[in-house]
C-alpha cells in the first residue's frame, strides 16, 4: 500500500497492518483447566511420597511410622536420626564412591556412544546397516541375563572388587549408540564435505565439528547415564567385596531392618 501525497503532507505515517489477539473461546478455556488440574493432580500424587519421607525422617523415636492416614506433621521434628546414620555407618565415604563411579559412568558412555555411532551415522561401508540391527538386537536381551558372563570375564581378567570391573560393563550401551546415531544423521552432510576440502581428519570432524552440535542429545545421555549410575546396586553389590569401596546404595544397604 503505496502512502498517498496527501498523507506524507500531513506527516502521518501508515502503520503496518496487524493481526488483533482473538479472545480465547469457552472450549478453550475449558480444555485448559482441565489440562492443568489434571497436572496439579498428578504432581501432588508424585510429591506425596517424597513428603512422607522428609517427614518420616524427622519424626522422633515414639511417633508412629505407618499411622493412617499418615501424619505429615512431626509432633516433635528432630534431626537424631541424621545423626545416628552419620555416626553408624561411614556415609561420607559411599557418597564419594557413588561420586566416582557416576563421573565415569557419565563420561565413558559419552565417549565411547559417540565414537561408535559417528560411523553408523557418516560413513559408508559394508555391512553397516547388519552392525547396526545387531547392536539394537541386544536391547532386548535382559541385562540380568548378561551378568553371569560378565562376571565371569572380569574374574579372569582379575577385575572383581575394583572400581573398573564396575564401571567397564557400562561404558557402552546399545541405546546410547542409537540416541546418538540418530543426534548426528539430523546434521546435513555438507558439514563434512566442507571439513574435508579444508583438510581436517575424521576424528577433528568428530570432534571439532559434529560434538559441538549434538549438545543437547549428549545432555540427555548425561543425565540418563548418571541417573543409572547412581542408582546402580545390584552389580555394584555382586562386584564389590570390600566395604570401603560400597556405593551409597549397597552402604544403605546395611541399614535394613523391620524397626530401624
Amino acid at each position: 500500500m503505496q502512502p498517498t501525497q496527501s498523507n506524507i503532507q500531513s506527516g502521518k505515517d501508515i502503520k503496518p497492518y496487524s493481526k488483533a489477539r482473538k479472545p480465547l473461546n469457552k472450549r478453550k478455556i475449558i480444555r485448559y483447566v482441565v489440562s492443568y488440574f489434571f497436572l496439579i493432580i498428578v504432581a501432588v500424587i508424585m510429591i506425596v511420597p517424597f513428603l512422607w519421607s522428609v517427614s518420616t525422617a524427622l519424626k522422633g523415636q515414639n511417633e508412629t511410622i505407618f499411622s493412617f492416614p499418615p501424619q505429615f506433621i512431626p509432633e516433635h521434628i528432630t534431626l537424631e536420626n541424621f545423626v545416628k546414620v552419620w555416626n553408624t555407618i561411614p556415609i561420607g565415604r559411599y557418597l564419594w564412591n557413588s561420586t566416582v563411579l557416576a563421573f565415569w559412568g557419565v563420561v565413558l558412555p559419552l565417549l565411547f556412544c559417540s565414537l561408535a555411532a559417528f560411523p553408523l551415522a557418516r560413513m559408508n561401508f559394508k555391512g553397516k546397516n547388519i552392525v547396526f540391527l545387531t547392536i539394537l538386537g541386544t536391547m532386548m536381551i535382559p541385562g540380568e541375563v548378561t551378568m553371569i558372563p560378565i562376571y565371569i570375564i572380569l574374574q579372569k581378567l582379575h577385575l572383581i572388587g575394583s572400581y573398573t570391573g564396575v564401571i567397564l560393563p557400562g561404558a557402552v550401551s546399545a541405546f546410547g549408540i542409537f540416541l546418538m546415531r540418530q543426534a548426528f544423521m539430523g546434521i546435513p552432510k555438507e558439514i563434512d564435505e566442507s571439513a574435508i576440502m579444508d583438510g581436517a581428519s575424521t576424528l577433528q570432524i568428530w570432534w571439532h565439528i559434529m560434538m559441538p552440535m549434538v549438545k543437547p542429545m549428549l545432555a540427555t545421555l548425561a543425565i540418563l547415564s548418571f541417573i543409572g549410575s547412581w542408582n546402580s546396586f545390584l552389580w555394584p553389590l555382586l562386584v564389590l567385596q570390600d566395604p570401603n569401596t560400597y556405593p551409597l546404595t549397597i552402604g544403605l544397604y546395611d541399614l535394613k531392618g523391620a524397626f530401624v
